[in-house]
């Protein structure tokens, strides 16, 4: 904050997740004080889009990084940035599959398939 462009800026959105260390008024006077151009944006509690950074992160590991056994830091960096071209040719957006009615429908679903004596148990079980 104290580089530019963020020192001159008239704002910078400073984007955090739902962490203990960074939620409440506390933390956000807590920035401002120190950098008063600066506005706190925090990302939504459930299913945020951080969970699409985990998912990179995660084929990264996967496919990129692993196995780790890299001669020397360069040529991480050559995988790294190879890796980041064919991604960014090929990458599809993530498709979400779980909307809100997929709980309902799973109640139902779960009811069709409980024996009536236990399907008021079975449903309030699951909604909890």
């Amino acid at each position: 904050m104290t580089t530019e462009p963020y020192a001159s800026a008239r704002r910078v959105f400073w984007i955090v997740d739902n962490g203990s260390s960074h939620r409440g008024k506390k933390a956000i006077d807590r920035l401002t004080t120190a950098f008063p151009n600066t506005v706190m944006v925090h990302t939504p509690v459930h299913a945020s889009w951080t969970n699409q950074i985990e998912i990179f992160f995660s084929i990264v590991q996967r496919k990129v990084v692993t196995p780790n056994n890299f001669s020397d830091l360069s040529k991480v960096g050559d995988r790294l940035r190879a890796f980041e071209d064919r991604y960014n040719t090929t990458a599809q957006p993530f498709q979400w599959r779980f909307t809100t009615s997929d709980p309902d429908d799973l109640l139902a679903l779960l009811d069709r398939h409980t024996p009536a004596d236990r399907q008021e148990e079975s449903s309030v079980s699951l909604a909890a």
